[in-house]
Parts: structure tokens; C-alpha cells; sequence
């Protein structure tokens, strides 16, 4: 039977916390040192970071470098990601890094895990206050089971074959996310330079546009109130009906700004562009100002070619005027005399059914890395509860 000895946090690993340089003094940032905050730590081992500071930086904040190696974990805000330092780096002071005091005691690969095993705890921890947060005392009173480095090392290799089947699932769905703008790019070709040559029309010709309209936050009272989009409800491709608002509608507005299957709506304003297809996620829905509506013509044109049309010439910034200027909104003017190619229906068609494989091979993928993250939960769960 394997010996487990229970040590307390404190007494296995060094806390170091990390610190932000003012903002108003620009000499503090863009130098040598990589600076690690929280979406830095999606890699699991970090390797690069967004931002870096500068020596100057570095001296006028409570920022520190820490080796390679170090076990990374969010203290603050999103509590309980987990990163390991693959490079030398500071933090900002919603990460700790934590380091194993004898390494020939405990792994520091096995530390990360243990703490991934801890994510819950650590939440309730830090609820009840306003911005969720847990201190160095909240991490020092946790104790680690400690078995020999050999079982140590062995639970490690299981975790991470675990975490690298989620790995190789992550990776086949963003491939079959990257599917369709290039099948469009594929079949259409570029849509600013129209290496193709297909007739070149405005984009009013595609059907009905319509931008929605400013709405009266005194009308958020009521018995007859319906759930609006806003920008925020658009994504790339995709709706997401959550935290819709509501609104009192008059019956001329629920005709004018009411959504319907097949329609395409479109954010004027942030991401400008950014599109996707309304297809009855609820079954009463309108719009407000922050999008345009179109209603295409399906004789003429396809929603999904209007999405991923928008989708490339956003990341061309090609809206604006004819020399395609970047612009802050996207009017109503602007979009409908927007100069687009448009292909003969049947290349459309062709394309919609791709995209309607495309989108069915992203499910299962994505269903397939919602399976392969509950086993290597339950693994986890299992692993560390048995010792």
C-alpha cells in the first residue's frame, strides 16, 4: 500500500503574487520581461505572452519574475485556472505562482493537477464578495496529499494522456471551425479583389435591409414586453439568445423589427459586420438599433453566402467608403450601397450545403471535447479523492 502523507500548502510551496505598473506611463511596458494575465494561461504551458514590461516596469510595481517551471493559478476574478511557465515571466496580481519547495518531494506537474482538483473548493472560497477572489491564506490552508515521487509522477502521466485527448479535441474543432471561410474562399475567392470576375452589385440587391431602432429603456415596464437582440447577441455565425432583454414593442415596431427564420443580422457598430442567422432559437424575437436585418431574396442570394461575405470583408476591414476606409458604424446607407460580387444561385446552394456539413462536423467535435473534459473530470475527481 502506497504511503500518502498530508502537508500543508504553506509548508510544501512558496506563494508569489504579481502586481500591474500604472497604465498612465508608457516607459512601464513594452520591454524584454513577458507579463502573464489570465487569457495568457488558455495555453497551459505558456510560452508567449500578449503584453511585457519593461525593467522600469518591473521596479515600480510588486511584479516579479518567476522561473520556468512555475505552477500558475488565478486568485482573482476567474479563480482556479491553472498554467505552467514555460519561459521566465512576471504576472499581474490576478495570478500567483506557486513553486515547490523540494522538487525531489513534490512535482510541480502533480501540483498543477492537485490544484485543478481543488477548483471548486477554491470558488466556494472565494464567493460572497462583490469581484470573486481568494487570498494567499485561502491557498497556504489547503493540504496536499503527498505520495512518493514515483506515484506522483505516475498520476501525472495518466492526467495528462487525459488532457491531451481534450487537447487533440479542442484541435479537430477549431478545424472544423476554420472549414468554412476557407471552402468560401475555395469556391469565391477573395470577395474585395474578385479574382473570379462574378458581377459586382450592392448589397441592397440582396434583399431588404433594415437597421433597428434606438429603444426607450422607460418601455422595459410593462405586460406586453418581448426579448430583443442587441450587438452583443450576434456573434460570428452564431446567436446567442441568453440574457436577451425586453422591451414594450407597438404593434408597428413588432412588424417592422420582428426576426424571422432565415433572416441575417448584422452589427453596425464594435466588431463591425459581425453576422449571423436568425433560425427561431425562441419563438418571438425583435431587434434594436445596434443591427441591421436583412431579409434576403432566396432567389438571389443564400444567408450563409451573406455571413461569411461579411466575415471576410470584415477581416479585410474593407467596409466604408469605395476605397474601403475603416470606419467606426456601419450606417444604413453605408451597407446598402456596399459594392459586393455576387456567384449565380447554384454555386450558393452548393456552398449553403457544405456549410450545413461543416457545421454538423463542428457539433460532434464539440460534443466530442464536452466528453473527453467530463472524463478527464471524473479522472481527476477520482484520482486525487482516493488518496
Amino acid at each position: 500500500m502506497i504511503h500518502v502523507q498530508k502537508i500543508s500548502f504553506d509548508d510544501a510551496c512558496q506563494i508569489f503574487t504579481g502586481g500591474t505598473p500604472s497604465r498612465t506611463n508608457p516607459e512601464y511596458f513594452g520591454g524584454g520581461v513577458p507579463w502573464v494575465k489570465i487569457t495568457d494561461m488558455l495555453q497551459g504551458v505558456i510560452t508567449k505572452t500578449d503584453e511585457t514590461l519593461s525593467t522600469k516596469g518591473l521596479e515600480n510595481s510588486s511584479a516579479k519574475v518567476l522561473p520556468k517551471g512555475t505552477v500558475l493559478i488565478s486568485i482573482f476574478a476567474t479563480i482556479g485556472r491553472t498554467a505552467i511557465l514555460g519561459i521566465e515571466a512576471a504576472t499581474n496580481q490576478a495570478i500567483a505562482g506557486v513553486i515547490p519547495r523540494d522538487k525531489t518531494r513534490l512535482d510541480p506537474d502533480y501540483l498543477r493537477y492537485y490544484l485543478d482538483s481543488m477548483h471548486g473548493k477554491l470558488n466556494r472560497e472565494a464567493r460572497g464578495v462583490a469581484q470573486p477572489n481568494i487570498n494567499q491564506g485561502i491557498l497556504k490552508a489547503l493540504e496536499i496529499p503527498l505520495p512518493p515521487l514515483a506515484e506522483q509522477r505516475r498520476i501525472v502521466d495518466l492526467l495528462s494522456r487525459a488532457e491531451g485527448i481534450i487537447n487533440l479535441r479542442k484541435e479537430a474543432e477549431k478545424k472544423a471551425t476554420e472549414l468554412i471561410p476557407a471552402l468560401f474562399i475555395d469556391m469565391f475567392g477573395d470577395p474585395v479583389t474578385n479574382p473570379k470576375k462574378w458581377p459586382m452589385v450592392k448589397f441592397d440587391s440582396f434583399g431588404t435591409c433594415r437597421l433597428g431602432k434606438m429603444l426607450d429603456k422607460k418601455r422595459q415596464l410593462g405586460n406586453s414586453l418581448k426579448p430583443y437582440l442587441r450587438n452583443i447577441n450576434v456573434q460570428w455565425d452564431r446567436i446567442d439568445v441568453h440574457d436577451l432583454l425586453e422591451m414594450d414593442f407597438s404593434l408597428e415596431e413588432q412588424k417592422k423589427f420582428s426576426v424571422s427564420d432565415g433572416d441575417v443580422l448584422i452589427c453596425e457598430g464594435g466588431d463591425i459586420g459581425r453576422a449571423a442567422i436568425w433560425s427561431s432559437q425562441i419563438n418571438e424575437c425583435y431587434y434594436q438599433k445596434a443591427l441591421h436585418k436583412l431579409t434576403p431574396n432566396l432567389g438571389i442570394v443564400r444567408p450563409d453566402y451573406v455571413v461569411w461575405l461579411m466575415w471576410h470583408l470584415s477581416k479585410r476591414h474593407a467596409f466604408g467608403s469605395s476605397s474601403h476606409a475603416t470606419i467606426a458604424h456601419l450606417t444604413g446607407i453605408q451597407l446598402k450601397n456596399l459594392i459586393v460580387p455576387l456567384p449565380p444561385i447554384d454555386s450558393l446552394l452548393t456552398f449553403e450545403k457544405h456549410v450545413d456539413q461543416a457545421h454538423s462536423l463542428r457539433r460532434q467535435q464539440s460534443e466530442a471535447t464536452i466528453l473527453a473534459n467530463d472524463n478527464f473530470e471524473t479522472i481527476l475527481s477520482r484520482t486525487f479523492s482516493s488518496l
